[in-house]
């Protein structure tokens, strides 16, 4: 049988096939209702998943995180320790989501649905949702002072005007291009960023030759003092970098790795999909982070119109495509993924039009940023602070999908409609799980304001160890409390009357 392999990573089935998609039906329409994603329409190459996982990352929030350890007081030495040790093990995790992904061929909120219930997943999906929806307004707004300095640079604003109006015009440019993309689904997305990552990267390539052989950096910086921190100071603000844009930034993209992971036949080998995701991912966060972290050693900042217009006016117009283009490659994942997390909650509404209402909402929030800064940037706080809860939904899965499924998951089953007998409604016990790693996350949470700092941290002197301690006492709960509830519930009635075996979250085999 002939395979059609198009351009765009994505094979278009014939339907000949037993479980075949209908003949006839394109990706576009399979995927705009939530279902699995037949082997007949998925892709047989994994660039797709290196570009859409590298453009993601290829945005100025990278090397302005990577600055921190710098702002922190740590020297330069012990800030590249952390974005490379930290990194490695967090992408390493990253990778495991992405084969479960493949594996399943569903979302990741629809993966929550085995391990919390029909409608217990309700509450994970909410919460994936509003984050992508919150970081795809923050996204946009966060760039549009940094596009202005080099709008000014290139004498087409004058930067020290408030702007207003040319930030909106600017954010509504992206705004439509993001949705516009996102729209067109998986297929599009992959196209996006395999043709418009290798010319932002060769942009990052040039910055970097330009900062690191002629700007003056202070490769042998200690800090600002001259001396490396030393004792619980040093430890605590490694351990800030590390949560932030070490293991922590890792973490943030669990949810979003079966998304896109689905659309990967299960004929790849694994070990050939782990590799192209995790250092689509590890290398832009690690190569931006050095950047920026040595950026810094010249003036000890992290403000991004600092660090990039001071240092690279003279490349204005090529560094204006990379920042622009950051947020239009990331955010196009935070709206795909909303409109697959929204359908999670049973809302009966199209993919494609989810995309659409994503993006108004999107827009009027940047637009009510643009002249409520003060707000913004508490909201960006609270956002980065409430991705803790990933730890805790991370740990729960893997245990459910690792020890007490034993990779045996029937994905037919979590389609299954509200009532069924084959799904427990809501797993109290997971549930109870979750909240107790949310709560273990943020008591050794040491963020920037108070109401972020957990007691437990503040004992050890600010040392910030949320997502190791949510993920582990979330995962070693349900393992646990989660065989009792197997054990409560050893057997299941089908609705044909026929018994089957309990999954180890009490639902039917």
């Amino acid at each position: 049988m002939t395979t059609h392999q198009p351009p765009d990573d994505v094979t278009a089935g014939s339907g000949d096939a037993a479980g075949a998609a209908p003949r006839g039906l394109d990706i576009h329409q399979i995927e705009d209702v939530l279902q699995p994603i037949p082997e007949e329409v998925r892709t047989h190459r994994v660039s797709g998943q290196f570009w859409i996982w590298a453009g993601a990352n290829i945005a100025p929030i990278n090397w302005v995180l990577g600055a921190l350890g710098i702002e922190l007081g740590l020297g330069l030495r012990d800030t590249l320790a952390v974005l490379v040790i930290g990194n490695a093990i967090g992408m390493a995790l990253f990778g495991v989501f992405v084969l479960i992904g493949q594996r399943t061929g569903v979302t990741g909120m629809v993966l929550s649905r085995a391990a919390f219930g029909r409608r217990g997943a309700y509450v994970p999906a909410a919460i994936q949702a509003v984050l992508a929806v919150g970081w795809c307004a923050v996204n946009t707004w966060i760039i549009l002072d940094l596009v202005m300095a080099l709008l000014g640079q290139l004498g087409i604003v004058d930067p020290d005007a408030p702007n207003s109006g040319a930030k909106i015009a600017v954010a509504a440019i992206i705004m439509a291009v993001q949705v516009t993309v996102a729209w067109f689904g998986y297929r599009t997305i992959a196209t996006f960023e395999r043709w418009t990552v290798p010319p932002t990267l060769a942009v990052l390539i040039l910055m970097s030759v330009v900062a690191w052989f002629h700007l003056h950096i202070d490769w042998s910086y200690a800090g600002p003092t001259g001396e490396v921190l030393q004792g619980s100071a040093r430890i605590a603000a490694m351990s800030a970098v590390m949560t932030v844009i070490g293991i922590g930034w890792g973490i943030t993209w669990f949810t979003y790795a079966c998304d896109y992971s689905r659309f990967v036949s299960g004929t790849v080998p694994p070990r050939k999909l782990y590799l192209a995701s995790a250092l689509g991912q590890y290398i832009p966060v690690v190569w931006l982070g050095v950047l920026g972290a040595s950026l810094a050693t010249t003036n000890g900042s992290i403000d991004p119109g600092e660090l990039i217009v001071a240092n690279f006016g003279a490349l204005a117009l090529p560094v204006l495509f990379l920042v622009i283009h950051g947020p239009i490659a990331t955010n196009i994942l935070n709206i795909y993924t909303f409109s697959v997390a929204t359908q999670a909650l049973d809302i009966k509404m199209s993919r494609r039009t989810l995309n659409l209402l994503v993006g108004v909402f999107a827009f009027a929030v940047v637009v009510f940023f643009i002249f409520q800064s003060s707000l913004a940037t508490v909201l960006s706080t609270w956002l980065g602070g409430i991705v803790a809860w990933i730890a805790s939904w991370a740990g729960i899965m893997l245990v459910h999908y690792f020890v007490l499924q034993k990779r045996d998951l029937d994905a037919r089953t979590l389609f299954e409609p509200v009532g069924s007998r084959n799904l427990p409604d809501v797993n109290w016990t997971t549930m109870g799980c979750f909240v107790a790693g949310i709560v273990a996350t943020w008591m050794f949470m040491y963020g920037p304001i108070e109401a972020m700092q957990g007691f437990g941290s503040r004992a050890l002197g600010g040392l910030d160890l949320s997502w190791l301690v949510g993920g582990a006492t979330s995962a070693v709960l349900y393992a646990v409390l989660g065989r009792r509830s197997r054990g409560s519930r050893s057997a299941a009635v089908a609705p044909s009357g026929v018994t089957v075996a309990a999954r180890g979250d009490g639902s039917a085999q």
